[in-house]
């Protein structure tokens, strides 16, 4: 017999990861309100396919499909290129420190994002999975439904490009 979900089993595998599938969404859409257009839209589909969870990582589960949602969705609504970043969104408040402290660590983010946001999506990608969400190579692997020696090769490459991206940035006074 077909097992059936529940409000409270959807809840427990599916709400605590709704930070990182939106966080995961921010990044690849690059814009606030459609990313959470898409992660609606995402949570939609999980509910939909929840019969077919079988168990096991359902924070992997549920952001390959947030990440599948954004690629159709982009596909879409944007087929030539990605929306504009908003820094209001991507930036974190810094707790309570002197204000060269502040401006320091403000400068050091905005170059990191700066570096990041030229990246391609796919090393963008790789990166907010593993240095963000704090994914294993497994569930990298899992969620974009690359080989786990892709998903290595192609972290590698996108930490190299991002380095290359910070030491352009600080050769230029960013």
């Amino acid at each position: 017999m077909a097992e059936h979900y529940t409000t409270v089993n959807v809840e427990e595998s599916l709400l605590p990861h709704l930070d990182a599938a939106y966080n995961l969404a921010r990044w690849l859409i690059r814009n606030p309100t459609d990313a959470e257009d898409v992660v609606q839209e995402a949570f939609l589909r999980a509910l939909r396919f929840f019969d077919g969870f079988r168990g096991g990582d359902s924070r992997a589960w549920l952001l390959k499909i947030v990440r599948n949602t954004c690629y159709s969705w982009v596909k879409k609504n944007r087929p030539t290129e990605f929306t504009e970043f908003d820094e209001t969104v991507h930036s974190s408040e810094v707790p309570e420190k002197d204000a060269e402290t502040k401006l320091v660590l403000h400068e050091n983010s905005e170059c990191v994002r700066k570096a990041l946001e030229t990246l391609p999506a796919r090393f963008r990608e790789v990166l907010v999975l593993r240095e963000i969400e704090e994914l294993s190579y497994k569930e990298i692997s899992d969620v974009t439904g690359a080989p786990m020696g892709t998903v290595m090769s192609s972290l590698s490459r996108a930490r190299q490009q991002l380095r290359e991206g910070l030491r352009v940035a600080a050769g230029k006074g960013v």
